[in-house]
């Protein structure tokens, strides 16, 4: 569908200026100007996708960086027909060449995933190397680099060296005494490209040497002295070099240009079109819009609907359906209630999406495609053509009948007004049937009493309303589907001044059947805004419900994670005191073992073999015991193979992770440590847990450094250990429970921070690490570390 009239009145120009401001180049922007909205659904919906795809890598990637290149297609087009740039023309192509790098830059940022604009970015083809020539050589439209080539900075220095003799030399004439009365001033200048001096003209005999110019007055002049005439004709030989090392540079850079042409004049073409979808993309980010769900079934499903060219803030939403249980609506209501603006709004946002645009409504919008949008919108009565407005109107809905189908989408504000009320509106009731025969997709606004009583007796019509407050005496814009407004000419009138007894009249004027209707209307209006009242307290009621089951959810986990916590507590004290009394148990048995030496072997022996039995068979009813958590219920379990040190294991009880601290007695009993506590329980509460075999992989070659770096971020667990100040046994036992939580944590090496001094807590530590069962090995701090004042762990 071409840009025609119709898209003009519903203003779809005004939003591609928007969209062209969105873009950097020429190039995009004049493809943006032949915009026309499509008429083929798959050509839409690629379209769509394209433009979808730009917005979803802005909000992840942000938009890619776009530079206002220049067309070069007739330049690249030049060179290859062997003719020489100019510099403007070739700094021209190197902003193309740095625009092409940074695309495909920004496309490789974008990882390995396959996109729907990579048949865009794949046809990029960056050339690093003549970009970075072509910047080494050239530094502005006037300027060529000395680096251009060795052989112009070769000429450069001599040329440079030459003048400096001649400044020299001319120095050292202006400095003599008997110069100084001839010169004007003591300076060297010049003119024409060589190097003169400035003579007082009545001295111009004093003075050997060519005369290349004369002051405005002419009591000076510009002269070559005769020594330098020879160096000054040096240094235009060498500035005849440099100029043809220069067309040589130049001639060469234009033909690496010519040699890669055709990739080139292909970037710019896919650099403007990426730029045309990221524009699409950025205007419907700053218009909060959407990617509408396309169709060709005449459906159109506006959910808060916007019209981009109102101000956000001034804005009101609207939700429109058509085309799904009728396919005309006729809506009614006062005047500047927005009737006009929801006829534009519609089909502004169908042409937009068609032209591939994302537009202004929330998700789950769906719009369709049509072979026409036909729209009759506003006064444009033709003083030319000597038409009313009413054989305006009459002439562009004849125009729209004789386009009309069942792809059309037809638009008409106003139907059948400027002219006698009764034959209006039965005018309007039979083009609107007669648009309804054609299956075509209508929306027609009105103020003509039949044209509500016939959306109310025909099956494919209905009737919409914007809505009035007649308690503020203003316009709400609120569509009301399903509802015939009011015109509240009576109440806008008096709100505007006409006296009151005029509008009485005019009231007692009105006919009996139209006074009827309108209070079926006005009772109508009154049951919908009670159902609204009713549906916005049941909304609030279900919002207080949701925000109570919240609160009470929360209060349970709360109560849960207390109960919890109480349950840590009672373990840990209980804990201690079956701690305490093993000490006690084992200082008794020592005890007892010490007397046996003392008494005959054989019988003592075996009391106090059976007094050990008896100890540990209490000390494991007093862990069952101070254990507060019941038991789970549940299936029996058999482990995959048996327990072991190490094992990680899930405490069936507290729904925790542990590690085990050793093997399993006889009796299936089992010191585990969980978090900072060590317990022991049964193997019964136990499950073994079994690692993910890709997790074990990963974790197997993990660096000693990487190890610790995990364990510090997710573990929190400490790296070092300060014991300075410590006893011995004081230290042993921090130093016990340092490296249970550096194990639990999974880290691979700590320090234990204890100081020279005297060496006693040293040498207590290393003595007690030699037989630390989660110790591999151990050795001093090396320089830099600590030395003899450390000792740095291996842990297993």
């Amino acid at each position: 569908m071409k840009m025609n009239r119709y898209c003009e009145v519903l203003e779809l120009h005004k939003v591609l200026a928007m969209l062209s401001d969105m873009a950097e180049n020429a190039e995009t922007k004049r493809m943006i100007s032949e915009l026309s909205p499509l008429s083929e659904l798959d050509e839409v919906k690629r379209e769509l996708a394209k433009t979808d795809q730009a917005f979803r890598l802005s909000v992840k990637q942000g938009t890619p960086s776009f530079y206002n290149f220049k067309d070069i297609r007739g330049s690249v087009k030049r060179a290859q027909s062997g003719a020489s740039l100019s510099l403007r023309e070739l700094l021209d192509i190197n902003l193309m060449l740095r625009q092409i790098s940074a695309l495909d830059e920004y496309r490789s940022s974008c990882g390995e995933e396959e996109i729907l604009l990579d048949f865009l970015f794949s046809a990029l083809l960056p050339n690093k190397w003549l970009e970075k020539k072509i910047s080494d050589a050239i530094l502005s439209e006037d300027e060529i680099a000395d680096t251009a080539s060795a052989e112009l900075g070769s000429i450069r220095r001599k040329i440079a060296r030459a003048g400096m003799k001649i400044r020299e030399s001319l120095d050292k004439m202006i400095r003599s005494a008997e110069m100084q009365k001839s010169l004007r001033e003591n300076i060297v200048t010049m003119r024409d490209g060589r190097y003169v001096i400035p003579v007082k003209a009545e001295h111009k005999s004093s003075v050997r040497g060519i005369v290349h110019a004369s002051s405005a007055t002419g009591s000076t002049l510009f002269i070559e002295p005769e020594a330098v005439v020879e160096a000054n004709n040096d240094i235009r030989v060498l500035q005849g070099m440099e100029q043809e090392e220069i067309e040589r540079i130049i001639a060469e850079l234009s033909s690496d240009v010519a040699s890669c042409g055709e990739a080139i004049i292909s970037g710019y073409d896919v650099c403007a079109e990426l730029c045309l979808y990221f524009a699409k993309a950025n205007l419907g980010a700053r218009m909060k819009g959407c990617i509408p769900i396309m169709s060709d079934d005449g459906v159109i499903v506006l959910k808060k609907a916007r019209h981009p060219l109102i101000s956000p803030e001034r804005v009101v939403p609207v939700d429109v359906t058509l085309g799904e249980e009728y396919g005309t609506l006729i809506v009614t209501g006062p005047n500047t209630g927005g009737k006009t603006v929801l006829l534009k709004t519609c089909g502004l946002l169908s042409a937009m999406a068609m032209c591939g645009m994302m537009v202004p409504a929330s998700d789950g919008t769906r719009l369709s495609v049509f072979d026409k949008i036909l729209v009759d919108i506003g006064d444009m009565q033709s003083i030319e053509m000597n038409l009313s407005t009413f054989s305006s109107h009459m002439s562009n809905v004849a125009q729209i009948l004789s386009q009309s189908d069942e792809h059309s989408l037809i638009l008409i504000d106003e139907l059948g007004s400027g002219t006698d009320p009764v034959e209006g509106a039965a005018l309007a009731i039979a083009i609107i049937k007669e648009m309804m025969s054609r299956n075509s997709r209508v929306i027609v606004t009105t103020h003509y009493q039949e044209l509500k009583i016939f959306a109310l007796e025909t099956e494919d019509a209905e009737n919409a309303s914007c809505e009035f407050d007649e308690k503020t005496m203003q316009p709400t814009y609120r569509l009301i589907v399903g509802s015939p407004g009011k015109s509240n000419a009576f109440s806008i009138s008096a709100r505007l001044g006409l006296p009151k007894s005029i509008i009485s009249e005019a009231k007692a004027l009105v006919s009996d059947d139209n006074r009827r209707f309108e209070n079926v209307i006005a009772q109508l209006e009154a049951s919908r805004r009670a159902l609204d009242r009713q549906n916005t307290e049941l909304a609030q009621l279900k919002k207080q419900q949701q925000s109570l089951n919240e609160t009470l959810e929360k209060e349970k986990s709360e109560l849960e994670a207390r109960k919890e916590d109480e349950l840590e507590k009672a373990r840990v004290q209980a804990m201690r005191i079956v701690e305490s009394c093993r000490a006690e148990s084992d200082k008794l048995i020592d005890e007892l073992t010490q007397l046996r030496k003392e008494k005959d072997k054989a019988d003592f022996s075996s009391r106090a073999v059976s007094a050990k039995f008896q100890s540990k068979s209490v000390l494991n009813r007093m862990y069952n015991e101070a254990n507060p958590v019941t038991e789970r219920k549940s299936d029996e379990y058999v482990p995959p193979r048996p327990y072991k040190r190490g094992d990680s294991v899930m405490v069936v009880d507290l729904g925790k992770k542990g590690i085990l601290a050793g093997n399993p007695d006889g009796s299936g009993n089992v010191f585990i440590q969980v978090g900072n506590m060590r317990t022991k329980t049964n193997i019964s509460r136990l499950r073994l847990l079994q690692e993910d075999k890709k997790q074990q992989a990963a974790k197997k070659p993990m660096s000693t450094t990487s190890r610790s770096f995990a364990g510090k971020v997710n573990r929190k667990a400490s790296m070092e250990l300060d014991i300075r100040g410590y006893d011995v046994l004081s230290g042993i036992a921090e130093t016990d429970s340092f490296l249970d939580n550096a194990a639990v944590c999974h880290v691979g090496f700590v320090t234990i921070i204890h100081g020279k001094g005297t060496g006693l807590l040293r040498d207590g530590i290393r003595q007690h690490l030699r037989n630390h069962p989660l110790v591999h090995s151990f050795r001093s701090g090396a320089y830099g570390e600590g030395e003899d004042g450390v000792t740095i762990v291996e842990l297993k």
